[in-house]
């Protein structure tokens, strides 16, 4: 067997679609492995709900009064 690495997307039918064609010779079939970024994916999702989650731990701070002033927020910030 002989390999070759191109990059592809895939829609959100499951279909595979490469970024340029394949350099081959003659028609044939071919064996197809697919390996996903898993940073790319993973990483919308979960910044998402860490994004969520601290909404959430923020504004129950806020309803149980745990705030401060956004005066105590600029001390200790240097701005040049």
């Amino acid at each position: 067997m002989k390999a070759q690495e191109v990059m592809g997307t895939v829609d959100k039918n499951g279909q595979l679609s490469l970024d340029k064609p394949l350099a081959v010779q003659k028609q044939s079939r071919v064996r197809v492995i697919v390996l996903f970024d898993e940073e790319e994916m993973d990483e919308d999702d979960e910044s998402k709900e860490a994004v969520l989650e601290s909404l959430r731990k923020s504004l129950g701070e806020a309803k149980a009064g745990k705030t401060r002033p956004i005066s105590e927020l600029w001390d200790g910030i240097d701005v040049e």
